[in-house]
């Protein structure tokens, strides 16, 4: 395996290959614009100021966001799922959830409805993960305060009716968060026309930046309780946080070469659009579905070939331990998968696969069709070798 060049499938953990201006860029800021962001008036302290606005600029764009202040930047998707969820809620409320959703949603809802005594009703979607959006509007509540949902979900690539949850979401009066962490700069995001009033998503997946990257979108009429307290680099002199954006939310010195590799990243999106880059994701997916349904004893979960999904494919082999089944592929053909419980427990009980696990694949912009052709080879081969060897 040493010799063979990897067959990447595991782009909904972290995107790559990265394209080569991402990687250009974060040299460039290390050796020309190092100083710390907002922190001094020198040259290369202002010039690391700029690469921060040109990444938020770039990021309003793409999610059709008025002011650039109103993103805030985090470490990933689950800093600024924690931002939103601890920064919002309070003794008392209630909050709507599916049963589709990541730990990192679960997770801080969870540790909430113990220290704070908030409720939490999780809506269950069917096997597939498709939402019945009228089950989400019986359970809003006097005291509802919050409806978080993933875009898409990292098991079974469904994607979620936003923009219908959004309408029912303004129409009572209850805030929407959601989590992109499988859809930002692969599916087209609106925050307004949507409805949303958070937004969290990470740099290193979708929107092909580092590790390390990632943001919260604050709609303009809603404050958060800050998750970190700490230096700014604006009102210095006020023993409390600053209410300005987006230092308010923004404690500590900023990722700066990071965000220089993710305002690349972006670049890259937009000259592409996310259009086109899920068109070109869809069709690997579906065409990676095809050949996997093919093979006996393979089961597929999530929708069905030809209803729209992102680029997650998660599957068994019967007889095969999920694990086993992603260690062969690697060992023995360089292909990367993901096996496992993916942080989502919630999922593989919606989906029936919470004894085993499942393998997940999926595909990139950058995934070549003959990597697919690849795969499915390789799991005929495995399949066929364990047959014979019984």
């Amino acid at each position: 395996m040493q010799n063979k060049p990897i067959i990447y499938l595991d782009n909904a953990a972290t995107s790559w290959p990265k394209p080569p201006s991402v990687i250009e860029a974060m040299e460039r800021s290390m050796r020309e614009s190092a100083a710390n962001p907002g922190r001094g008036s020198h040259a290369m302290a202002v010039k690391a100021s700029r690469v921060l606005f040109e990444a938020r600029k770039k990021l309003a764009r793409l999610f059709r966001v008025n002011n650039p202040n109103d993103i805030a930047f985090a470490l990933n998707t689950t800093h600024a799922l924690n931002l939103a969820i601890q920064g919002l809620l309070k003794p008392g409320d209630h909050v709507i959830t599916t049963s589709l959703e990541h730990n990192s949603v679960r997770r801080p809802l969870e540790a909430l409805k113990r220290k704070l005594g908030i409720e939490v009703t999780y809506v269950q979607t069917d096997a597939k993960g498709l939402l019945n959006v009228k089950d989400v509007e019986a359970s809003i509540k006097s005291n509802t305060k919050l409806i978080a949902v993933s875009h898409s979900s990292n098991l079974l690539g469904t994607i979620t009716p936003v923009s219908d949850i959004g309408e029912i979401a303004r129409r009572r009066k209850v805030k929407l968060l959601v989590d992109a962490a499988q859809s930002a700069g692969v599916l087209p995001i609106d925050v307004e026309a949507m409805g949303i009033d958070l937004l969290a998503f990470p740099g290193h997946k979708g929107l092909l930046g580092p590790q390390g990257t990632g943001g919260l979108y604050i709609h303009p009429e809603l404050e958060l309780e800050p998750l970190m307290h700490g230096g700014t680099g604006s009102k210095s002199e006020a023993p409390e946080q600053p209410l300005v954006r987006p230092d308010r939310y923004e404690a500590g010195t900023q990722n700066t070469v990071g965000m220089a590799g993710l305002s690349e990243g972006i670049s890259y999106i937009l000259k592409e659009t996310p259009e086109v880059i899920h068109a070109k994701e869809q069709q690997l997916t579906y065409e990676l579905m095809e050949g996997l349904q093919r093979i006996p004893g393979v089961t597929l979960l999530g929708p069905e070939v030809g209803v729209e999904r992102t680029a997650i494919v998660s599957f068994l082999l019967e007889g095969v331990d999920p694990s086993e089944m992603a260690f062969l592929l690697d060992q023995q053909f360089g292909i990367a998968v993901r096996a496992g419980f993916h942080c989502t427990p919630l999922g593989h009980e919606t989906a029936g696969s919470f004894e085993t696990g499942a393998v997940r694949a999926s595909p990139g912009y950058f995934t070549e069709k003959s990597e697919i052709v690849s795969m499915i080879a390789a799991v005929k081969e495995i399949s066929d070798t364990l047959k014979n060897n019984k």
